[in-house]
């Protein structure tokens, strides 16, 4: 990095401290634990830096930032695969989130872990929209920022995830 220019350094500079909080949050969401999600965006970042002179010449230089932000959480997975599934993580913090006083908290927590047994059963592209838009509460504008992808994109893949997810819930409801 000290052989950057400084508009290179300070674009590098610029785009983590934009990104560091987004993926902090989604890869929290993925590995249920703040060191595991540091861990792995702190790798992804080690990662872009090495290959940031190359990724300001990309058309799609988000899109490339969060594929290796994906590899290094699916091999933070894979490593340490003891660690709860990451639905189960989100379940639990959706419950305690949304659970009011006069709302029954065990309906509550099985309403959660039921929504996100069937998140887990979506396609990757879907159900990162879905965490997201839903998990981390980014609108469709800022969860295609965050993906590299178009807005346009972010929502087609959440209007096939809320038709997945609507089959998906009925066939669960009845068994």
């Amino acid at each position: 990095m000290s052989q950057w220019d400084p508009p290179a350094r300070l674009s590098y500079w610029a785009f983590h401290s934009d990104r560091r909080p987004a993926y902090m949050r989604f890869a929290y969401l993925q590995l249920g634990s703040d060191a595991a999600a540091e861990e792995a965006v702190d790798s992804a970042f080690d990662s872009i830096m090495g290959e940031w002179l190359r990724m300001l010449h990309m058309d799609r230089l988000d899109a490339y930032a969060w594929t290796v932000l994906k590899q290094r959480i699916a091999g933070r997975q894979y490593r340490h695969s003891p660690w709860p599934e990451p639905m189960d993580i989100s379940a639990f913090e959706a419950a305690l989130k949304g659970a009011h006083a006069e709302a029954d908290q065990y309906e509550v927590l099985t309403d959660a872990i039921r929504f996100y047994s069937a998140v887990s059963r979506l396609a990757e592209r879907q159900r990162d929209t879905v965490l997201l838009r839903y998990g981390l509460e980014c609108t469709p504008g800022e969860a295609a920022a965050i993906m590299g992808v178009d807005e346009a994109t972010v929502r087609s893949q959440l209007g096939q995830a809320q038709r997945r997810l609507a089959l998906l819930l009925d066939t669960s409801a009845e068994s």
